[in-house]
């Protein structure tokens, strides 16, 4: 059964909005943890246009289960993140632009540049994942990087999911083949992105899947009932599995 790891990105987007204090990453990641997470996750984006170094550092400090620390492959991030030792470093693509990560993390045609990143986080014990999309040339040159972990980009699954059952079982199909291909390769695998409520469940029931990493739909939902309320639906809908 898969566990639920907390995104609080979009808790500091609201505190950035008005450069305040309130609400806090800190306080929020307490709460998901007491709601039944076992797990944070903070993407310390190149623009800090939410997360902020002292956020990731006091999360560090605080969080008692996983911290996921997302970031991009470079020099910089890679530094701060050796500093921080995280429980896991999930590599991801970043374009200053987009409003959140738009597809996967390009292994195959970046194999060095992936592979040196990998290297120097795993020498800081560090575990490494990948976010990638579930295509099997990514899934076998993220193994060949010699990360721990690939994290599948559900965009395509949770968008399928919109259109009716026959395009989201297409989605979970392939979902399926790349979980499947990536335990055969060595590799731990997580999912995320665009997940929800509704369409967590089928997900939840791909055998070889670790860990969830959900945000945006558990903050919109605690902007209504609550934080603590939403993570533990969140939860609830996890083990409905179809």
């Amino acid at each position: 059964m898969p566990k639920l790891c907390v995104n609080v990105d979009h808790i500091a987007t609201v505190r950035q909005a008005r450069l305040e204090e309130d609400p806090s990453p800190l306080e929020a990641a307490r709460l998901c943890e007491k709601a039944g997470a076992i797990g944070i996750t903070a993407h310390l984006r190149e623009d800090r246009r939410h997360i902020q170094d002292r956020d990731v550092f006091a999360l560090r400090k605080s969080v008692r289960g996983k911290l996921n620390l997302e970031m991009a492959a470079t020099a910089e991030m890679v530094a701060i993140a050796r500093k921080l030792r995280p429980d896991e470093a999930t590599l991801v693509p970043e374009k200053r632009k987009e409003l959140t990560t738009e597809g996967g993390l390009e292994v195959a045609a970046a194999k060095a540049r992936i592979a040196r990143a990998v290297a120097e986080l795993k020498g800081r014990g560090i575990a490494v994942s990948l976010f990638i999309a579930p295509d099997a040339g990514q899934v076998r040159a993220s193994a060949a990087v010699k990360a721990d972990f690939v994290e599948f980009h559900t965009g395509e699954y949770a968008h399928a999911s919109k259109k009716g059952a026959a395009a989201a079982k297409r989605e979970l199909r392939r979902l399926a083949e790349a979980c499947a291909l990536a335990s055969e390769l060595g590799l731990k695998v997580n999912l995320g992105h665009g997940l929800t409520h509704a369409n967590v469940g089928p997900v939840c029931a791909l055998p070889q899947v670790h860990d969830l990493n959900i945000g945006h739909s558990i903050v919109a939902r605690a902007c209504l009932v609550g934080l603590e309320r939403s993570v533990k639906e969140m939860i609830h809908a996890m083990n409905q599995r179809a």
